[in-house]
């Protein structure tokens, strides 16, 4: 490697980095922790701060108005409230950061769904006023849905209530008791005032009685679990480089990102779904060769055997090879206006592969309130959580999204104009919840069957 490029892969590896989410009911303070948590730690630029300045003045308000800093849509703006998803990333000396602030609304869960699907922890919020509502259990059970590792109540608005540590604490309890039950395996409880700054990033003077970290705090010091070692290693081709020049006669490289795990070269690697084997001849990265790559990197793996692959195949390991099938239980979070029917139509995109595929059967829809499987809904609308049944016109190989989050999604496509239809997670995300009935609805017979 270059000077340039060493010198950058030190800087990045002497922080972690931690990709978190944002969620809660509406105006619980999202965007206003953000603001909080970006202004506070010296990652707003001066003129995006002297811009919320001039808004906030414009609208009579005292003080800056640091949802703004999120809020960058028309509508959200005059409105006052959060629409679409907010990347913003930022950096302390600890750790750097990807956040990704939700909307607040039930009818834009679907976009929480986007915001965290790739999110180590989440940031639930709750006002201190109103406690636990129907839309902080929807986003608790979508963390555990997604299998985010950490998640963070941030019981905000404690300035309204006095600063009473039993308030707080009765939220905790049963915000704790409730995400447990979904199987959420970490739960840390901040009392927060994001308007006020109270333990965002400095610790508040006006609650003693909390011993525990700042939001902060607890970002730059969350154990990040990136054990290579224990991860199935996956690796879906994306293209085939065949340059045929004179130079490189032979050359036969299939490439693509890491979706997980370690590949070296030596390593004896199965080809799905056609079940052949071959070892790792080269592996080069970056224009160059190396002995060893690992997930996230994207690279150029070379076999030694000429064996017919193409786009969509995935590389794996010989002996940890995910099952290939054609019929697919899952779980989804359906996502667009028009709803998901049984016998519907539709495309399968899982990694770099998309096949045809039809849905036989919508068994259940979760039911929030109770946890409990509402049998045989039919169809699912937006926003609905249900579990389905797919089948493929080609086998694929999909890992259980509990051991793989990359590797175990997969997107359910309109093949009429490209619409993303569902987000889904193969296996029972919720084994705990009461089974449904027997009873399915009969998928319709319109011809495209597998």
């Amino acid at each position: 490697m270059s000077t340039s490029t060493n010198q950058l892969a030190e800087q990045l590896s002497a922080t972690t980095l931690l990709r978190f989410a944002t969620a809660g009911s509406v105006d619980d303070g999202k965007s206003t922790l953000v603001g909080r948590l970006l202004h506070d730690s010296k990652s707003v630029l001066t003129d995006q701060l002297e811009a919320v300045e001039r808004v906030s003045a414009s609208r009579g308000q005292e003080a800056p108005d640091l949802a703004l800093l999120t809020d960058g849509l028309r509508a959200e703006r005059e409105q006052g409230i959060t629409i679409d998803v907010a990347y913003r990333y930022f950096a302390t000396a600890r750790r750097r950061f990807i956040l990704a602030d939700t909307p607040g609304h039930v009818q834009y869960t679907r976009n929480m769904v986007t915001g965290a699907s790739t999110a180590e922890l989440a940031v639930v919020l709750v006002d201190a006023r109103n406690g636990v509502v129907e839309q902080t259990r929807r986003h608790a059970a979508v963390a555990a849905l997604l299998r985010v590792p950490h998640v963070v109540l941030a019981v905000n608005k404690m300035d309204l209530v006095d600063y009473q540590e039993s308030v707080f604490a009765a939220i905790a309890k049963e915000f704790t008791t409730y995400a447990a039950s979904l199987g959420v395996p970490e739960i840390t409880a901040i009392p927060i005032s994001a308007l006020a700054g109270d333990n965002v990033v400095e610790p508040s003077a006006n609650m003693d009685w909390y011993g525990g970290p700042t939001v902060l705090e607890h970002l730059e010091t969350v154990p990040v679990s990136h054990d290579l070692a224990t991860c199935h290693a996956r690796f879906p081709v994306q293209y085939v480089i065949r340059p045929q020049t004179a130079e490189h006669p032979d050359y036969r490289g299939y490439a693509g990102q890491i979706a997980a795990g370690t590949f070296r070269v030596g390593k004896t690697v199965t080809v799905l779904p056609s079940g052949r084997t071959s070892k790792i001849s080269a592996i080069d990265l970056l224009g160059e060769p190396v002995d060893v790559a690992w997930t996230p990197q994207s690279v150029t793996i070379r076999l030694e055997d000429d064996i017919d692959i193409s786009r969509g195949d995935l590389l794996v390991p010989a002996g940890d090879a995910p099952a290939t099938s054609q019929d697919l239980t899952a779980t989804v979070c359906h996502v667009a206006d028009t709803p998901l029917a049984v016998g519907q139509r539709v495309l399968l995109k899982h990694t770099t592969r998309t096949v045809k595929a039809i849905v036989k059967d919508i068994p259940s829809r979760l039911t929030l309130d109770d946890l409990s499987q509402h049998p045989a809904p039919g169809q699912l609308v937006a926003n609905d959580i249900g579990r389905v049944v797919v089948r493929t016109a080609e086998p694929l190989a999909i890992d259980n999204y509990a051991d793989s989050r990359r590797t175990g999604s997969f997107l359910l496509i309109d093949p009429a104009d490209g619409t993303t239809l569902a987000a889904g997670m193969a296996g029972d995300a919720f084994a705990q919840a009461t089974e449904p009935a027997e009873q399915t609805a009969e998928p319709a017979d319109d011809g495209w069957d597998f």
